[in-house]
């Protein structure tokens, strides 16, 4: 039976980050992670799944010495921040220059910043990498936590991590209840080709039946696109033909970057909020999306993630070197009650967004526009609104 301090399920970015974070810790690491973990060479076309990776993930990226392959590899770094409504007055633009930042943030593919991880984690001595590993069952005890994997291998660990998805199988093994609400809303996702280039600038327009946001790439001329609409429209939107889509597409963006072409498939998925009503337990920690899960709206998902690991790499070495028992609901309470904090204000920032934006009612219409232009002329509004966007007041101390 293998031993460790920290078990985290689930290899994906977040669980990745972790555990390449708690290296040199002198604590025993191990990642289980259901998909075979491998090195995939990088494609020649940008995959699909992408976010905007802010400031404040950059740099824990950066402390995980990952940053600069990442760059290596393809990121596209975005200098400003377009939003307005579509057939109406209000808009706000954000640029990074303006405030002395040289960019708000880089649009990252997920695969690839997971890749990046799983090469360094697997360089590490202190973590074992697990997978494909199913869990079958797990018991808390007063001292340890038994794992039982589907091949029969039995293991034991002082901590569980719970990075295994918004489906979190040990989430629902620990009984934690989740408040979750349907936005009624599936994200259209597509790589697609514009007529002008895209300056490196994110984009988003709000319109009576949706939101579409435009993520600048490393290719000038092309864009990862988020198409939020009702299902039976995303359904839609999927089986059009090409062209047909191409031009739908560019009327709803106003045409702003002028014709498009798609070059990639459509991909489709289903939009919840979730938020567990416990981010710790007795031996057991959610992160990720195991602990909330938003909507795409303003890119945080990721972003949220990677602060709950962040924060969770300072609170266990803490209690390590205290000589702490890093398993003790006692003392996991403050990594819970900070990034239930911080989860909590952005999933309502989110359903207030989604909320106001939704629908054409002539005074709804009227309070978002002139919302919009307040905070795009008000003194004091944008910076504040940038540092939000940017992760930077929700960094843990050691990456401030």
């Amino acid at each position: 039976m293998q031993s460790f301090d920290v078990m985290i399920a689930g290899g994906g970015m977040v669980g990745l980050a972790l555990a390449c974070g708690l290296h040199g810790s002198g604590l025993r690491i191990a990642v289980l992670e259901q998909q075979a973990l491998q090195h995939t060479p990088l494609a020649a076309q940008p995959a699909l799944r992408v976010s905007a990776i802010n400031a404040a993930s950059q740099r824990l990226l950066q402390q995980l010495g990952v940053w600069q392959e990442i760059l290596s590899l393809r990121a596209s770094a975005y200098q400003a921040i377009e939003v307005w409504e579509r057939d109406s007055f209000g808009k706000i633009h954000f640029d990074a220059r303006e405030y002395g930042y040289q960019q708000l943030g880089h649009i990252v593919e997920n695969d690839l910043i997971q890749q990046t991880l799983y090469q360094k984690a697997r360089q590490l001595n202190d973590i074992t990498l697990i997978s494909p590993a199913q869990l079958k069952q797990v018991a808390w005890g007063e001292n340890d936590a038994f794992v039982t994997l589907e091949n029969g291998q039995m293991l034991t660990a002082r901590l569980l991590v719970a990075a295994d998805g918004a489906n979190s199988w040990l989430r629902q093994q620990a009984d934690i209840p989740l408040t979750f609400w349907d936005y009624r809303h599936s994200a259209l996702v597509a790589t697609i080709r514009t007529h002008a280039a895209h300056q490196a600038t994110a984009r988003q327009v709000f319109y009576a039946d949706g939101i579409l946001a435009l993520l600048p790439l490393s290719d000038a001329q092309l864009s990862s696109i988020v198409w939020s609409v009702a299902p039976q429209q995303a359904q839609r939107l999927q089986q059009i033909d090409p062209e047909m889509f191409a031009r739908e597409l560019a009327v709803t963006f106003d045409m702003r970057l002028g014709l498009c072409q798609l070059e990639s498939e459509r991909l489709i998925f289903p939009l919840t909020g979730r938020y567990a009503r416990n981010f710790a337990a007795h031996r057991l920690v959610l992160v990720g999306d195991a602990a909330h899960t938003i909507h795409p709206l303003a890119g945080q998902g990721v972003n949220l993630g990677l602060m709950d690991a962040a924060l969770l790499i300072a609170e266990l070495k803490r209690l390590h070197q205290q000589g702490k028992d890093i398993g003790q609901h006692l003392y996991l309470r403050r990594y819970e009650r900070q990034r239930k904090k911080s989860a909590a204000i952005m999933l309502a920032t989110m359903q207030g967004l989604r909320e106001l934006f939704a629908g054409d009612h002539p005074v709804k219409k009227l309070l978002r526009d002139v919302g919009l232009t307040m905070a795009d002329h008000l003194p004091g509004a944008k910076p504040q609104l940038i540092r939000q966007a940017m992760g930077l007041d929700d960094l843990p101390d050691w990456l401030r």
